[in-house]
């Protein structure tokens, strides 16, 4: 089958063929539209708050672009056979529930009869032409500020197995429903060279898309890493999702692993995240300031976590 080509006319500034965030469009000399989709399975039994959790991690992809998320639609996968609409209202009222903390109108959306629940939105907003943060753009002499605790990935893991301690839910819910609205303001202010959210591909995939071909070493200090309650606990009695194990084998040889890195840090950099924070990079004579504007706005678990160096090839190292 003949591939079909695909040409972006002048206005396209974010295209698919970058691997960024989201998508923009510029409409005017001072609009570009930012546009971006996400949905996934629940991660959490409670229904309003699968919901919630559904709706920050779909508007984090605005707010990673430096954009402000205007209107978003409901995607909605059901199973009727097998749950009641009750569920599905709980989750469409946790959705609403966090677009209206953001400032965000729900237009409508479209829902179909599936054996699977998933839940997410597609979510359209704006931003200056001349604004726009992608995820690359690393330079020597910058640094990457982590906003966000890791672990939801083997956190959610012993979810499932029904092994989570009562102690650790509560900061684990809280860290996925945080909307990361916050932190992209009190970036807003800032010389950001770069900006992505962390998800799916976890920690390490996030780097290195922010690596991208540019010369550099991102050195991560392993000691720095803001990890969720319980993570290292239930690493250790290897509680690890099948989407780690996928991340290691696909990233794995771009990164160096120090043989004196504790084993559930090593976890840490692979672990796939649901509604993850914001990776910043900005020099590093900034960063202090940065954090500070941050931990006030109670974005309390931002963290440095790396530093980016002059290289003879991309890497990553955790050390």
């Amino acid at each position: 089958m003949k591939r079909v080509e695909v040409t972006f006319d002048n206005n396209v500034l974010v295209g698919f063929d970058k691997s960024d965030d989201a998508g923009v469009y510029r409409i005017s000399d001072d609009v570009a539209l930012v546009q971006t989709l996400d949905f996934f399975t629940p991660i959490v039994d409670d229904p309003f708050t699968f919901g919630q959790i559904a709706a920050v991690n779909a508007l984090s992809d605005v707010y990673a672009m430096g954009g402000r998320p205007l209107t978003a639609m409901n995607i909605v996968a059901f199973p009727t056979e097998k749950f009641s609409l009750d569920i599905l209202s709980d989750i469409l009222r946790g959705g609403q529930d966090i677009l209206t903390l953001a400032g965000v109108q729900l237009l409508g959306g479209h829902t179909v009869d599936d054996p699977e629940l998933k839940y997410g939105l597609s979510v359209t907003g704006t931003i200056h032409p001349g604004r726009v943060i992608k995820n690359q753009g690393l330079a020597p002499g910058d640094v990457i500020i982590l906003t966000k605790p890791l672990g939801t990935g083997i956190i959610s893991t012993a979810v499932k197995a029904d092994m989570l301690d009562e102690p650790y839910q509560r900061p684990f819910v809280d860290s996925m429903t945080m909307l990361n609205k916050d932190a992209a303001e009190a970036a807003a202010d800032f010389n950001l060279h770069a900006c992505t959210d962390v998800t799916g591909f976890g920690l390490a995939g996030h780097l290195k898309e922010m690596i991208g071909n540019s010369p550099v070493e991102v050195s991560v200090k392993a000691s720095s890493l803001p990890l969720l309650p319980g993570f290292q606990e239930y690493s250790d009695m290897g509680l690890v999702p099948a989407g780690l194990y996928r991340n290691r084998d696909f990233i794995g040889e771009f990164c160096l692993i120090e043989k004196d890195v504790p084993r559930h840090l090593g976890d840490a950099l692979f672990d796939p995240q649901t509604s993850g924070g914001l990776l910043l990079a900005l020099p590093k004579a900034d960063a202090s300031s940065l954090l500070a504007v941050l931990h006030q706005s109670g974005i309390h678990d931002a963290a440095l976590i790396a530093e980016v160096e002059e290289s003879g090839e991309p890497r990553m190292v955790l050390l």
